[in-house]
């Protein structure tokens, strides 16, 4: 596919920065003899482009990054040479400028958007399934599988800064899933095969981060959430029916169980495709949360933290998104239903609309505030742009095996 340019920003150089204005002296200060402005720059030669309305798509076929503008639905380039992306995930720092994108195959990339261009790259485990950005922009973290553990690098330069093996026995260490950023720099993060959840402090040496354990959470915690107050950890359960929920505000958290036997009394189904929570629903004060192996969707009072009803659905649910405002939860699936997305109704608690947008749909996007939503469809090689009132298509672009889709307002987003 080709090159495309970016209308709007400077060819190979950098915007110029904004020149602030000065409040003018107060009359009974003397007069003296100031130097001359600067001129002002010419915006005409030099438009000066901000971020919040840029996005990527994972092109995971070619280890490839694909830039889009989300107002004008447009691809505006591609940067290559990202590795295996066969699972991948991104983050972006502060300023909505830099995406860190977290790859299977252990290497992490750094990829400055306006410049659309990789500024940085490592490879920093064997086997990588995503990661977390701090609060305060400086430190990037990595889950590792293999080997398994959290490593933390200066989000500048990605020079290292920390390591974190997740060893539970001598010798043995367990995968790590569910890593989100808390407030400070602090992160948590669940261990697969040790049935835990640790939190590390960074904030007074991030070199040497102080780490609370927390065993016997329940079995194989798969991922996690934080809720948007940065108060709870959630993880889910897929060893058992439930959830392990950390009160992160506590000072001494400690794990609850929550909906304990929710599939109690039914018969079990294969798992097709492990759900995630990352991009979990939370609508007023309910939670809206795929249920491992069930054909429904878990809606949970935030305040008890107990079930308060199930949503049928058209097969097992693997992301569970709301719309921004919480008037609409989206749903995408396992295989052999993952041609189709359902639309929650928050109100109703119900269905109220069944799409077809392509086969193989792997993740959705909504826009800032939810006018649209970005479906990418893997073997259909495009992703779809959705109005959300209507349901009209409002664009396609093509694109090669798309999966992960990431907008930079994530950039303001605890947990994201």
């Amino acid at each position: 596919m080709p090159r495309r340019g970016w209308l709007g920003l400077m060819a190979g150089a950098a915007a110029a920065p904004l020149l602030g204005g000065c409040a003018a002296a107060p009359a009974s200060v003397a007069a003296t003899a100031a130097p001359a402005a600067a001129p002002m720059p010419d915006s005409s030669a030099q438009p000066i482009a901000g971020t919040g309305d840029l996005g990527v798509v994972i092109e995971r076929a070619r280890g490839t990054l694909a830039l889009v503008n989300t107002s004008t639905r447009t691809l505006l380039a591609e940067v290559p040479g990202l590795g295996d992306l066969s699972h991948a995930s991104v983050v972006f720092s502060r300023d909505g400028a830099n995406a860190y994108v977290f790859g299977r195959d252990g290497g992490l990339t750094k990829v400055n958007l306006p410049a659309q261009r990789i500024t940085a790259r490592v490879m920093q485990a064997g086997n990588s399934i995503g990661g977390a950005i701090s609060a305060d922009g400086t430190l990037v973290a990595a889950q590792n599988y293999t080997p398994g553990g959290v490593r933390v690098f200066d989000a500048r330069t990605l020079a290292p800064v920390a390591d974190i093996p997740a060893e539970f026995a001598p010798g043995q260490r367990s995968r790590v899933v569910g890593l989100v950023d808390l407030p400070g720099r602090r992160f948590a993060f669940s261990l697969f095969d040790a049935d835990a959840i640790w939190i590390a402090d960074l904030s007074q040496d991030a070199s040497r981060p102080q780490i609370t354990k927390l065993e016997g959470v329940g079995r194989q915690p798969y991922d996690a959430l934080v809720t948007p107050d940065g108060r709870y950890y959630i993880a889910g359960l897929f060893g058992i029916d439930g959830l392990a929920l950390v009160d992160l505000w506590q000072p001494q958290p400690r794990v609850r169980r929550i909906l304990a036997g929710y599939g109690r009394g039914e018969q079990p189904l294969p798992v097709y495709k492990m759900p995630h929570l990352r991009g979990w629903a939370v609508a007023g004060r309910h939670a809206y949360l795929p249920a491992v192996g069930r054909h429904e969707v878990l809606v949970v009072d935030t305040e008890t933290w107990q079930e308060v009803a199930r949503i049928p659905v058209a097969g097992q649910p693997v992301f569970v998104i709301a719309r921004p405002d919480g008037r609409q939860v989206w749903v995408n699936f396992a295989v052999p239903d993952y041609h189709r997305v359902q639309v929650i109704d928050t109100l109703e608690r119900q269905v109220v609309r069944t799409l077809e947008p392509g086969h193989a749909v792997l993740h959705m996007e909504f826009t800032p505030r939810g006018e649209a939503v970005w479906i990418s469809q893997r073997d259909s090689n495009r992703v779809s742009v959705l109005d959300t009132q209507r349901f009209a298509t409002l664009a396609e672009l093509p694109m090669d095996s798309p999966s992960g889709i990431f907008f930079t307002a994530r950039a303001a987003r605890l947990g994201f």
